[in-house]
């Protein structure tokens, strides 16, 4: 054939082709928030990072950056005493940089300054905020930076006077830290500059509540929020994903509440010495934070392996789509859920009150649940193989990891430099999403143009 044939029959040339699957939003997405995590990375590197005034180790540098910009909290140092000021500054802009989304980010610095926004960039900010509609993306990431910065603005005034007030903290220390604990809170990092986390609030509900009820709005997801905000009256007109995620979230806190205050209630090293109210706001702590937070009011590590496991089904189901929560997401659980119920019924189609489910969204709620939980099983074998420590406690790292909860029994900081390098890599996937790592690493799209003869198997 010849090659001036070639334009005219719509086949381009393999440069162009190349470029073509670079630009796919998954990829682009996928190269942000690597671009993210070096940068931070490099920063966190300097001496001026370290309140030493040394370098920080590399692997501590990359895990810490990694775990800012995919808003887990996991950490292999602590926060507080670790870092200068200057790291902490640039953990706090790596938190708000992964929660809002480079994309999102990106694409509002282009309407700042060209106040124009090209088919391209609709099609990035559409993926990274999850949102239904191409043609009003420019106003969704307007609001969604608006909603994000009011929210982290009233929690952070909540949290500055109560520091003030009831622990007598200097003015310009309660503002820091009710700043930095307000945005970690927002987007789900999980981050402190206490050693303790949040341990030493445990029975103070003026804390507890107020960075608990930040967890779950950033959790929410953007969509959500702006769709509660616009008809929660009429719950009858509410979305499918709406639907999913506040009931499923409502329920899974309560259930969380439910099991740990039961596994936990007479723990001596956890809820024991508390008493009742202190018992079920510390329970109700922990299942919120379960939501892919990670600031713990009680030891972790001490909890019983029941609740460890209770904790691992909830880190692993995570928030909601488009918030800053992590894990497979409830509105892919739900979906299953759904689809396991047609099909224990008999019926051909899956329906969620008046609305039917199309069969590419179930595909990708049954793609996302099996690399997630491939993705869990090989990074547990593989830690088993490497360290000294119990199924569970392993079991809880990864998850958490992965579902970017941050939590941690305590064996983050002990773990060979290659198991810290297995939760970076799972912190990352966990972040942008295993079917997102799917598409981008993928060559290209592939169309089948002809179908094959139907044949049924046996399942089961």
């Amino acid at each position: 054939m010849s090659g001036s044939l070639v334009p005219l029959l719509g086949r381009r040339p393999a440069w162009q082709r190349r470029t073509d699957r670079f630009q796919h939003p998954a990829k682009v997405i996928a190269t942000g928030f690597a671009a993210a995590v070096a940068v931070g990375t490099a920063l966190l590197s300097l001496p001026v990072a370290t309140r030493a005034g040394q370098r920080a180790d590399l692997v501590d540098a990359l895990f810490t950056a990694t775990s800012a910009v995919c808003v887990t909290g996991l950490v292999t140092v602590d926060t507080g005493s670790y870092w200068s000021g200057f790291g902490q500054a640039v953990i706090l802009l790596l938190i708000q940089a992964g929660g809002l989304g480079i994309m999102t980010l990106a694409t509002l610095f282009t309407v700042l300054l060209s106040r124009r926004l090209g088919l391209r960039a609709r099609f990035l900010a559409q993926a990274e905020t999850k949102s239904l509609e191409l043609t009003n993306v420019r106003g969704v990431v307007r609001r969604i930076v608006l909603f994000s910065l009011a929210s982290e603005a009233v929690v952070a005034v909540v949290l500055t006077v109560r520091f003030a007030t009831a622990y007598d903290a200097p003015f310009g220390t309660a503002l820091y830290d009710g700043t930095f604990h307000a945005i970690s809170a927002f987007n789900n990092a999980g981050f402190s500059t206490n050693a303790d986390s949040l341990m030493r609030y445990v029975t103070d509900p003026w804390i507890s509540l107020k960075i608990a009820a930040a967890v779950i709005l950033g959790g929410l997801g953007f969509p959500v929020v702006f769709e509660l905000a616009r008809g929660w009256r009429r719950p009858a007109l509410w979305s499918v994903m709406t639907r999913i995620t506040v009931v499923l979230t409502v329920a899974l806190l309560a259930l969380g509440t439910i099991v740990l205050a039961l596994a936990e209630f007479s723990n001596p090293r956890t809820l024991g010495p508390l008493e009742g109210p202190q018992k079920l706001l510390a329970a109700f702590f922990s299942s919120t934070m379960t939501r892919t937070a990670g600031f713990n009011s009680v030891d972790i590590g001490a909890m019983r392996p029941e609740s460890l496991l209770a904790s691992d089904v909830l880190m692993f189901i995570g928030g909601g789509s488009a918030g800053t929560a992590g894990g497979i997401k409830v509105t892919t659980f739900g979906l299953l859920a759904f689809v396991l119920w047609s099909e224990m019924r008999g019926e051909t189609q899956v329906n969620v009150g008046r609305r039917r489910i199309p069969p590419s969204n179930q595909r990708q709620a049954l793609a996302i649940v099996l690399l997630s939980i491939g993705a869990v099983v090989v990074a547990t074998f593989i830690l088993l193989a490497i360290t000294p420590y119990r199924l569970d406690a392993i079991l809880f790292e990864v998850v958490s990891a992965f579902a970017t909860v941050g939590l941690s029994t305590g064996i983050t900081g002990s773990l060979p430099p290659q198991g810290n390098i297995l939760l970076i890599l799972l912190m990352f996937i966990g972040r942008i999403g295993p079917l997102t790592v799917a598409s981008a690493l993928a060559l290209r799209d592939r169309n089948r143009r002809f179908e094959l003869p139907e044949e049924r198997t046996i399942v089961g």
